[in-house]
């Protein structure tokens, strides 16, 4: 999977319905690309695999999303950046933005990553299963994590953490090599600490 179909397939299970416009800024090495056309469209069939659209191809993403009403606007950055190439995408309704997040590559092309979600760093390898909580800042968060994951037969392939201050919030995002039973959700969201508990497929 491209790293721009991961992050608009990422959108578009965290996005809100209303969603009318997607800005999608190419920066660091990603400005002097002489075609950011296939990335752009690799961004929309990601995002509009939620629109559940007949024969959605990477031909046709453009149509689609002006049908549905959804402005896609491009910016070349010459602002500086923390990575060499950076792809950020932010999704609007109206003047309002919703949800962005951001990515790079880490030492080769083959190994993109998500680093920017909710404007937190994060370092998210681009496949599988994610979930994603947010989580007070407390010790042993960690380790509870993964003993409720063992305990319900799941393996962590990686995990990222980010608070806001100590003991403050977190956002908490695990790979898994495969989807959460409904139980182990469960379990998860009795957790008073826990909240804004999500499955994301990429």
């Amino acid at each position: 999977m491209t790293l721009g179909t991961a992050l608009g397939k990422l959108l578009a299970q965290l996005a809100p319905a209303q969603v009318d416009k997607l800005h999608i800024t190419y920066g660091g090495k990603a400005h002097d690309l002489p075609n950011i056309d296939p990335i752009t469209r690799a961004v929309l069939q990601g995002f509009l695999s939620r629109a559940s659209v007949k024969d959605l191809n990477n031909i046709n993403v453009r149509s689609i999303a002006s049908t549905l009403g959804i402005t896609v606007e491009e910016k070349r950055s010459t602002e500086p950046v923390t990575f060499n190439e950076w792809l950020h995408v932010q999704a609007f309704n109206g003047a309002e933005k919703v949800i962005s997040a951001g990515g790079t590559f880490f030492g080769s092309p083959n190994n993109p990553r998500i680093v920017r979600l909710f404007s937190t760093p994060v370092e998210i390898p681009i496949s599988g299963t994610l979930l994603m909580l947010n989580n007070k800042d407390r010790p042993g968060i960690v380790g509870y994590l993964g003993t409720l994951m063992g305990k319900h037969k799941i393996n962590i392939a990686s995990m990222s953490m980010n608070r806001d201050s100590m003991g403050g919030k977190a956002l908490t995002v695990l790979n898994l090599d495969s989807a959460p039973s409904p139980e182990a959700l469960a379990e998860i969201q009795k957790d008073p600490d826990i909240s804004n508990v999500r499955v994301i497929e990429l």
